[in-house]
């Protein structure tokens, strides 16, 4: 998924997993105290997957049809050979089009990374093509969380018809946003057994755009001044579209609240005694994004309404690196919901150096850019020790 974000340079950047990639806002959040110990990453290694496994489990391509527009979904289902009854997870993706893989950049397939661990000890995966992509049917820029979260409810109906799987311990591994389509699934069905949460949105959609706004903002190498007029405008757009969501008048809105502020921001850039001005918000793009169904969806989501209703384990992890899905104020939210249901039956774990891709430093994929760092010798891996804690903590469940 691309967006182009002007500041005091016009940059063309791939954004791998922003919620909403668009053009970058700063804001004051209130953080909250998360309590727990960070994890301290120590001598577990293990390779990046290259491909799948032919004896310690069967993998098979399937395809099934389901959800609220009856689509057709193409997948790779993974169990344990010679075995029935196995648990399961179904992984769930974060925004932008993915495939069953997770593939990021050139060669980083998270998913298959993590079924590929999973499965070699004995639990049951189902990775999926989101739609339009891959096998997978459907038209992805028409479609919201809600309508990704009746997707994975196919999934499980699909996974309850197979005899490897026990259909008492069907679990959701979402990324990203995957984590708020997890929550929104397992709010309406009690068919899911858990959630493990990897970089999972717990925090409302307008909160989740300023903060990962601003934090981007934060580690960019621009302008005090340009931060100054980006947090501005893209406060100000944000919040407008929050209020008025449901409007049929949403663009002309947006229009009007722009050139009201551009008149002040031009009178603020005259004293700045700078020849050039190229800050630039690219006005008629965001306005036509803010429109679609999928972005007055997620603006409006909030987190309580879904967690609250759920009373199965939670396992949330994230990286303290991550600049796409606020470490803390995310993990705590995982807790707080969830409690606010009396569900007390949460883990949340600090990944000391991760990315939101849990990756390590010195093996990362660039978050904003999408592309690897300038490191040819290192292998680009999820974290061996976030899959150690994954698998651990399904297995004991």
């Amino acid at each position: 998924m691309e967006s182009k974000i002007f500041l005091s340079v016009q940059l063309k950047i791939k954004a791998l997993l922003l919620l909403i990639p668009i053009w970058f806002s700063i804001s004051a959040f209130a953080q909250e105290s998360v309590q727990q110990e960070p994890v301290q990453q120590e001598s577990v290694r293990q390779a990046p997957v290259q491909q799948e496994s032919a004896s310690a489990y069967k993998s098979e391509n399937v395809i099934y049809c389901g959800g609220n527009q009856n689509l057709q979904f193409g997948a790779t289902l993974t169990v344990p050979s010679g075995k029935i009854g196995s648990p399961a997870v179904i992984f769930v993706s974060g925004t932008g089009k993915q495939d069953r893989d997770g593939t990021m950049g050139k060669d980083y397939k998270m998913f298959l990374t993590i079924a590929d661990h999973l499965s070699r000890l004995g639990i049951a995966t189902l990775r999926i093509d989101d739609r339009g992509v891959g096998e997978t049917s459907g038209i992805y820029e028409e479609s919201t969380t809600g309508d990704f979260a009746e997707d994975i409810l196919a999934a499980i109906q699909f996974l309850k018809t197979r005899k490897e799987v026990d259909p008492s311990k069907i679990g959701l591994i979402g990324h990203s946003e995957g984590g708020a389509v997890a929550s929104i699934a397992a709010s309406k069905s009690k068919d899911v057994a858990f959630i493990v949460s990897i970089a999972g949105l717990a925090m409302n959609g307008l909160d989740a755009l300023i903060t990962q706004n601003a934090d981007i903002v934060n580690a960019a190498n621009i302008p005090d001044h340009d931060k100054k007029r980006s947090n501005e405008i893209n406060e100000l757009m944000f919040r407008t579209v929050y209020e008025n969501a449901d409007s049929d008048s949403l663009g002309v809105i947006l229009n009007e609240t722009y050139n009201s502020w551009k008149k002040k921001d031009d009178e603020f850039f005259k004293t700045l005694n700078k020849e050039f001005d190229h800050f630039r918000f690219p006005v008629y793009s965001y306005v036509n994004q803010a429109q679609s169904a999928w972005y007055r969806f997620f603006i409006k989501y909030d987190p309580a309404d879904y967690l609250s209703k759920i009373h199965i384990p939670i396992l949330a992890l994230n990286g303290d690196k991550d600049l796409m899905v606020a470490c803390r104020e995310n993990l705590y939210n995982w807790v707080k919901y969830s409690n606010m249901g009396a569900n007390y039956d949460v883990k949340i774990v600090v990944l000391p150096g991760l990315n939101h891709l849990f990756q390590e430093p010195g093996t990362e994929t660039s978050e904003v850019q999408g592309q690897p760092k300038d490191q040819p010798q290192a292998e680009k891996r999820f974290s061996p020790v976030a899959l150690e804690i994954i698998s651990e903590w399904i297995q004991r469940l």
